[in-house]
């Protein structure tokens, strides 16, 4: 059993870095988790967890998440909260955070069947974390990031994941080694593009589909487009130039799951169940 003890300064200065780089969290295959949700979501997955530290005086708080990291073994660090203000990466700190074993998988675990969602130059951390839990609540068997793409182990995505990170395989790799595997496989590729393309409607999500997000402000470039088998868009009866990549992966995800069940063809193996 893990007894409670002090903070030391290399504990805090760990705790800092594997929040504000990405070169510590991939040298260390760690990263941090902040809140009691989402460390909750690593524990019921059976993610470990390294390290928890909470704020002074906030214990009692967490009891039952406190106790339970202790009987695994994990120990709790307990800090002063202005000293965990400063180094949590949130701008709102949370008073319990913890560091975890790495969430990330290599490419080739990632099973090519049904939808895999691939983020490609995906920049913002919210539309990263929206992607993977939309991905995993529609029953989409992986993510991968390529090309310039955030850290899926940023702290800020991993928040916006709520805990989907865990749940379904998601991977960083190259665009050309996502492409070479899919073709070996067999699996159709498709990229979002804003006009002339098979409108999302008529696409059909048959075997495995492999579909490609691009970056928020300038979209998939001409090279990726045309490496893909096909172009997919999303019909849209107001104004707006484009949408959202968060929601635009969204809605391709849960359209997929739909296509599937309406063809008899539960790729995934998991069916829709509401909110």
């Amino acid at each position: 059993m893990a007894e409670a003890l002090g903070a030391s300064h290399a504990h805090v200065r760990r705790l800092r870095r594997l929040g504000r780089h990405r070169g510590d969290r991939r040298e260390q295959g760690a990263c941090v988790l902040e809140g009691p949700d989402l460390i909750s979501a690593a524990r019921e997955s059976g993610h470990g967890l390294e390290m928890l530290f909470v704020a002074s005086g906030r214990r009692e708080s967490f009891v039952a998440l406190i106790d339970d990291v202790i009987l695994s073994g994990v120990p709790v660090v307990e800090v002063d909260p202005a000293v965990l203000a400063r180094v949590a990466p949130a701008v709102t700190p949370q008073p319990i955070v913890a560091i975890a074993s790495w969430p990330l998988v290599a490419l080739d675990a990632v099973a090519l069947r049904g939808l895999v969602v691939v983020a490609h130059d995906l920049r913002d951390p919210g539309n990263a974390g929206t992607i993977i839990r939309s991905a995993d609540a529609a029953g989409a068997t992986g993510v991968v990031f390529s090309g310039d793409s955030v850290d899926p182990t940023n702290p800020k995505v991993l928040r916006a994941s709520a805990g989907s990170i865990f749940h379904i395989p998601v991977a960083v790799a190259s665009w050309a080694d996502t492409l070479a595997r899919a073709r070996r496989e067999g699996a159709r590729t498709w990229a979002t593009v804003v006009h002339g393309a098979t409108e999302l409607r008529d696409v059909s999500f048959a075997g495995t589909t492999v579909v490609v997000i691009g970056n928020e402000s300038a979209g998939l470039d001409d090279a990726t487009v045309a490496s893909c088998d096909g172009t997919l868009r999303i019909a849209m009866a107001g104004t707006a130039e484009s949408l959202n990549a968060g929601v635009a992966a969204s809605l391709i995800a849960f359209a997929a799951q739909w296509w599937r069940d309406d063809h008899g063809d539960p790729v995934s193996g998991r069916s829709l169940t509401g909110l």
